[in-house]
Order: C-alpha cells, then sequence, then structure tokens
C-alpha cells in the first residue's frame, strides 16, 4: 500500500517498489462457501394405486376393489412365455403376467394368475389397460384429427395384448 501512496504522491519509487515485477505470493483464498445441497434426484415410482370397477369377489363373497400395480420387469414379460397354459393359449399371457405385477388387492394376503382369472371380464381390461399406461409412462394414447371431418378423436398406440407393444 505505500507504494501506490508514494507513486500517487509523485515519489520516486523506492527500492522495494523497483522489485515489484518479482511474483508474489497469492493472497490467502478465503474460505470457499458452503456447498448448496445437491438437488434431489426425483425418485422412480414403481408403484400405482387402482380401484378395479367391479371388484374380484373371493370365495366368501368379499369384494376386493383397491389395488396395487408394480412396473413390469424384462422377466415379467419373459417368464410367462415358457408358462404351458400360455403356450397352449396365447390369450392367457396378460392373466399370468398381471399375476405377476399386482402386488397388492384388497384385504387378500397373495395376489397370484388364479385370482386374475377368476376376475370378472370388465376389471380384466381396465387391469390391462392399466399395466399399459404405467409401463408406458401413461403415453399409449395419442389426440389425433379426422382427416375428412376435423372431428377430435383419441387413438390407441399400444399392441394389443399385454406384453405387446
Amino acid at each position: 500500500m505505500r507504494r501506490t501512496a508514494a507513486a500517487a504522491h509523485g515519489a520516486a519509487p523506492s527500492a522495494a517498489a523497483a522489485g515489484a515485477d518479482l511474483p508474489r505470493p497469492a493472497p490467502a483464498a478465503a474460505p470457499a462457501p458452503p456447498e448448496a445441497p445437491a438437488p434431489e434426484r426425483e425418485r422412480l415410482r414403481t408403484e400405482f394405486p387402482f380401484e378395479l370397477p367391479r371388484g374380484y369377489v373371493d370365495e366368501s363373497g368379499t369384494v376386493h376393489r383397491d389395488g396395487v400395480m408394480r412396473l413390469s420387469t424384462a422377466r415379467d414379460e419373459l417368464v410367462p412365455l415358457r408358462d404351458v397354459r400360455v403356450q397352449e393359449n396365447p390369450a392367457y399371457l396378460s392373466v399370468v403376467l398381471l399375476g405377476r405385477v399386482i402386488t397388492r388387492l384388497g384385504e387378500l394376503p397373495m395376489v397370484h394368475d388364479g385370482i386374475v382369472e377368476n376376475m370378472f371380464a370388465s376389471d380384466l381390461a381396465f387391469l390391462q389397460d392399466f399395466y399399459r399406461q404405467i409401463n408406458a409412462e401413461g403415453h399409449t394414447r395419442a389426440g389425433v384429427r379426422c382427416p375428412h371431418c376435423s372431428e377430435p378423436f383419441e387413438v390407441e398406440l399400444g399392441g394389443s395384448r399385454l406384453g405387446e407393444s
């Protein structure tokens, strides 16, 4: 500072100022501000609640309507293909597949393909559509317009059966 002050007053540079071209140690760095917490990653949602239109009626007559379905894995779609019932009747694929991915249904202790095959057809159709929605991130339908009358409507983009997209 003195050198700057002397130069400002027109004083002759001192011997110390003559060595001003020599490298100087860097000033001490100010302490780094604490790091901001990393933004939380969005968690992948893997389970989805549903409510059946009619409900599964168990042996005692209890109706089970609310349930949870998890996302399907590649294994979920491959394992049923080895099932003899699916090999004999490909329509059975959706029953076996749904039996694997439904994790809860009402108060039932366990859900399996035997439960699914005894559901009402409207509930089975609902579950098949729900499966497509959650495994295609909700993008199984697209809004379009009729090229002739310009009327809007939706079209289904997924395959006709579970496991076909």
